[in-house]
């Protein structure tokens, strides 16, 4: 069994360099919610120094708020933002003698890109548009996923190891009881339990069917290296190998 294990980078935590050889995916801020040119490139060297693969984490124009603000932006301008940002990442990286492989939205247009099919026939058409050779990573199970299917883009469902879910699959916002897993030895074995059976216990208790093709390990927390090295040990007593 493989998985790979991603986390959000280039965002202003003092983790990454850290982090980095901990991981196989780095979804990288393109400036809208955190980072800039130089954060970008950083990240990309980084990235290239661990052989981890680059991917594009754009976000709603939300710097104030982390991107993590709703908002209602016609599927047009949405899908703007996205050849933006997608391509001053690739750009960055080509000039680094690199390639993209994938793209992740970030906070709240990842969540409502999960819900909305507008939301997300936007971001996966601007992915292909890019390059249809682009991976597009979305919540298990969401429209984000149906809609890279649509346009024939490789997809890679993700988990998330450290965030509480609702009985339908999707995740519990964060202003809600639940929302964090702050237990590391309760979010190794949800995510075990996702990746090895493809369930996960929702907050109310209730066994929901999700797909682990990919798990987010959030850089931000307060133990997050020491909880990425524990999800590490685990997968390798269970004999998953961890590969992009």
């Amino acid at each position: 069994m493989m998985i790979d294990l991603n986390a959000d980078l280039g965002e202003g935590c003092a983790n990454d360099g850290a982090l980095m050889p901990l991981i196989t995916s780095a979804n990288i801020a393109c400036g809208f919610h955190a980072g800039d040119a130089q954060t970008m490139r950083q990240s990309v060297l980084l990235a290239q120094r661990y052989g981890v693969a680059i991917g594009a984490h754009p976000s709603f124009p939300d710097r104030e708020n982390f991107g993590r603000t709703a908002m209602l932006l016609a599927p047009d301008v949405v899908y703007a933002q996205m050849l933006y940002q997608i391509g001053a990442l690739a750009a960055i990286t080509r000039a680094q003698g690199g390639t993209i492989s994938h793209v992740k939205p970030h906070g709240m247009l990842y969540n409502q890109a999960a819900a909305s099919p507008a939301l997300a026939d936007a971001i996966a058409r601007a992915t292909k548009d890019i390059d249809s050779a682009l991976m597009l990573v979305g919540l298990a199970g969401s429209e984000l996923i149906r809609a890279g299917e649509r346009y024939g883009l490789t997809t890679r469902e993700e988990v998330f190891a450290d965030r509480g879910y609702l009985a339908d699959g999707s995740l519990v916002p964060r202003h809600e009881p639940g929302a964090l897993i702050q237990d590391e030895e309760e979010a190794v074995t949800r995510t075990l339990e996702m990746v090895l059976n493809g369930r996960v216990k929702s907050r109310d208790g209730i066994w929901t069917k999700v797909k682990a093709q990919t798990v987010c390990l959030h850089g931000d927390g307060e133990q997050a290296l020491a909880f990425a090295r524990r999800l590490r040990a685990a997968f390798d007593a269970h004999r998953i190998e961890i590969r992009a």
